[in-house]
């Protein structure tokens, strides 16, 4: 089935306290979505953000981000009032996210609500947490500790905190009570809201593309409670961490800088901790993206404490093993592989055996030097079509930048001569929506035509990165018409095309 969607992540969308959330504005771009045509809404990683605020950077790999918590939900549920909303500095450009400002005054919001909700007494909130205990209760513990030992990561705690001694965690629980609540408080009313606004958008014919890290990062409630599931030595050390290779672009290579997964125990264990980490995608979204897939092949391994990833190697991954066993167990669910970078044959056999459908990129077909894969004519119907991903420029950004022979090679394949610097977006999002891939993803920026002040991620960089937001006028009646005309032009009509 030939669908089309937008990608758009949820912190960018426009809304009244500092950043996008489950507010009214969310809803109001589902119904965008729907009179433009549109069967997919692809957002970004939704877990809680560390420093550097980046969504695939996260505390959890199971919880959600309390910043999407709808201010004006508790509003009306007379938690807080509008008055205490109203009075907090959240920045003042409404098309910035201030994550400094954010995260210092959401939380004091979320804790005046917590305080007023009596939510220890609900029904439905202690379901929630018998259900979820299985991760819930460590994740809301590490966040208890972290905030009592002032942010610090885990490495850096007490030996017996540390090392999960049974005594220490258990006066722990106990002196921490009400602020493990606090974060259990916090996952129970995301999930409330989240799960309404999935049900808003299934019911309005939207299918949700969730997308997850294949990493964990280190300082993270899943690297702490679950030591055994990654490499790490007896003082719970990494052994090694994650990155890539030195390339053309990067000398000394990249140092991510997460925990290694300890691939053999996951096996003796029947991949089970993969299998909770995809039942709880699949609850909260209707198709899950994986992010860097060529790491289930063979991953990169640089030695923990190396400051630059030259001194890395390949080691082997787990291959068709691990999905297999997904298959087996939660059946064919629908997945996207982000088959991205330098694929080996190895990798682009696994993606093939997996049935996955992989990514093309038209920011990447442009290359006058060859005749690149992802150029339109080399699509294949199972595969997803996008302009550019979240680590991309714009349309017009890249356009803009690119060298006087890839432009003329791009400018003879879409037949650009002439064209107006503002419809050039159009011509590549025309291009894609014509691809034979079965599912076409257009960046949000790229249907407003925004050039490079519109990007969302600039990797291998710190600061202004995860910070844009779209003007709340901006997906007007005009834009609707416009991806309406090219969703029937295309058959690119999903489910309202039966």
């Amino acid at each position: 089935m030939r669908m089309a969607g937008v990608l758009m992540p949820v912190f960018s969308l426009p809304s009244k306290y500092g950043i996008g959330c489950f507010s009214k504005e969310a809803y109001d771009f589902v119904d965008h979505l729907k009179a433009a045509g549109q069967s997919i809404w692809q957002i970004l990683p939704l877990g809680p953000t560390s420093y550097g605020d980046s969504p695939y950077s996260s505390f959890s790999t199971f919880a959600g981000n309390p910043y999407y918590i709808d201010l004006e939900r508790l509003i009306h549920k007379g938690w807080i009032t509008q008055e205490e909303a109203d009075a907090i500095d959240f920045g003042t450009n409404p098309l910035e996210i201030d994550y400094e400002k954010v995260y210092e005054n959401r939380y004091k919001l979320l804790r005046i609500a917590f305080q007023r909700s009596a939510i220890s007494r609900k029904r439905q909130f202690l379901e929630f947490r018998r259900k979820n205990a299985f991760w819930l209760e460590e994740y809301a513990l590490y966040m208890a500790i972290k905030d009592e030992k002032k942010s610090v990561s885990w490495t850096e705690w007490d030996e017996d905190l540390k090392l999960r001694k049974s005594g220490p965690l258990k006066e722990a629980k106990k002196r921490l009570k009400d602020d493990i609540e606090f974060y259990e408080f916090l996952q129970y009313e995301f999930e409330v809201e989240w799960m309404a606004l999935k049900s808003y958008a299934n019911n309005n014919g939207i299918r949700i593309v969730g997308d997850i890290p294949i990493y964990v990062a280190l300082d993270s409630a899943d690297a702490w409670s679950n030591p055994k599931l990654f490499q790490f030595d007896a003082l719970m050390q990494p052994k090694g961490v994650a990155g890539c290779p030195p390339d053309a672009f990067t000398e000394d290579g990249q140092l991510w800088g997460n925990p290694l997964y300890d691939w053999p125990y996951h096996k003796e264990t029947g991949y089970d901790w993969w299998l909770k980490r995809l039942e709880r995608c699949f609850q909260l979204y209707d198709i899950v993206r994986i992010d860097h897939f060529r790491g289930f092949d063979s991953y990169y391994a640089i030695p923990y404490g190396e400051k630059t990833a030259v001194k890395g190697k390949w080691e082997k991954g787990p291959g068709y093993a691990l999905f297999d066993t997904i298959k087996k167990t939660l059946g064919n669910r629908p997945i996207i592989a982000e088959d991205l970078g330098f694929l080996t044959p190895s990798v682009l056999r696994l993606v093939k055996r997996t049935g996955f459908p992989g990514m093309k990129i038209l920011e990447f077909a442009f290359d006058a030097k060859g005749d690149s894969v992802y150029l339109p004519h080399h699509h294949i119907q199972n595969s997803v079509v996008y302009t550019g991903t979240h680590d991309n420029d714009t349309l017009l950004g890249w356009f803009g930048q690119m060298s006087k022979r890839d432009r003329k090679f791009a400018t003879k394949y879409l037949d650009l001569k002439g064209v107006a610097m503002k419809e050039i977006p159009w011509k590549f999002i025309r291009a894609a929506y014509m691809s034979v891939a079965d599912y076409c993803i257009i960046p949000m920026q790229d249907y407003l035509g925004l050039g490079s002040e519109g990007r969302i991620n600039t990797p291998s960089t710190l600061g202004g990165n995860w910070v844009w937001r779209m003007d709340a006028k901006a997906f007007t009646k005009k834009l609707e018409k416009r991806m309406m005309k090219y969703v029937k032009t295309y058959k690119r009509l999903g489910n309202s095309g039966k």
